[in-house]
């Protein structure tokens, strides 16, 4: 047990050194999808209006090529007073990628807009090739990667509910652990008749805590190296916690034995979240 605590501090460094380096330009990127239902059947353009003025930036100016030049004006003139197009005019301090022009599915268009220019404060402007026009109210984005909901003959935007995007992160990595750790418990022997309240009570404080806290981080800042560098060591505390408490609390079995159940449970569940919290994010980025 003493050689085991001696040990720490070096796997808890192996562990940092194991997570992938942190780059200015690496992990997720800000992106706003905006979604239009019963979509324009004619011709139209689409984009983000963030708020100032514009002023010309050539390093930031769009490319025209292959666009309508009249439909384009026309856009153009219906940007109001104090907004600007981020790119019909260009953004005017960090680069925006996205088209005008939406991907179509069926009677939906989707519209993508990505990378550091992307407002959190923002308006939706469309205008068609006929003159019609739709300029929504002033919209933020409150997670790192959302959507909005066009709906162009209701003339209406909606984003999603923030709280289903928290709870579905959260469901889809607690309750998995809470499982496998269910899974471990047993293989050690400890009878679940017993031992189910303490079992239940801790995991529910520490892993409830624990995968609460980072179903907002995910769905805030997307799950990159800061994600994970924050995940391992917050793991390990968690670990060692549970492990200690289930020494004291376990029954039927050694408490030496119960105290190496809560630490194979944990590393476990924590290899299981470290797989999963990618892929479950990009879900829960898919359809919020």
């Amino acid at each position: 047990m003493k050689r085991f605590l001696h040990r720490l501090p070096l796997l808890f460094a192996v562990l940092l050194l194991l997570t992938t380096a942190v780059l200015a330009d690496m992990g997720p990127k800000p992106q706003l999808t905006v979604v239009v239902e019963h979509a324009p059947s004619e011709l139209y353009y689409l984009d983000l209006l963030a708020e100032g003025e514009y002023e010309y930036d050539p390093d930031f100016a769009m490319d025209e090529t292959g666009l309508d030049p009249e439909l384009l004006a026309a856009f153009r003139a219906a940007i109001p007073d104090g907004w600007h197009a981020c790119i019909a005019e260009g953004t005017t301090g960090a680069p925006i990628w996205g088209e005008l022009t939406g991907d179509p599915v069926g009677p939906t268009n989707y519209h993508s807009f990505r990378y550091y220019g992307v407002p959190e404060t923002y308006r939706i402007l469309i205008v068609t090739a006929s003159g019609e026009t739709f300029l929504s109210d002033v919209l933020t984005r409150r997670t790192l990667q959302s959507s909005v909901t066009v709906d162009w003959i209701a003339k209406t935007a909606k984003p999603p509910l923030q709280s289903e995007g928290y709870l579905l992160q959260f469901a889809a990595t607690f309750v998995p652990t809470i499982l496998i750790e269910l899974v471990v418990l047993l293989l050690f022997g400890f009878k679940l008749k017993e031992n189910w309240k303490p079992f239940l009570l801790v995991n529910l404080v520490t892993q409830g805590l624990l995968h609460g806290y980072f179903a907002l981080f995910a769905v805030n800042n997307g799950v990159g190296p800061w994600y994970f560098m924050l995940f391992i060591p917050a793991e390990l505390v968690i670990a060692l916690l549970e492990a200690c408490i289930y020494r004291a609390a376990l029954k039927g079995r050694s408490k030496r034995r119960a105290f190496f159940c809560g630490l194979c449970a944990n590393v476990c569940s924590a290899a299981l979240g470290y797989f999963l919290a990618e892929p479950v994010w990009q879900f829960v980025v898919s359809i919020s």
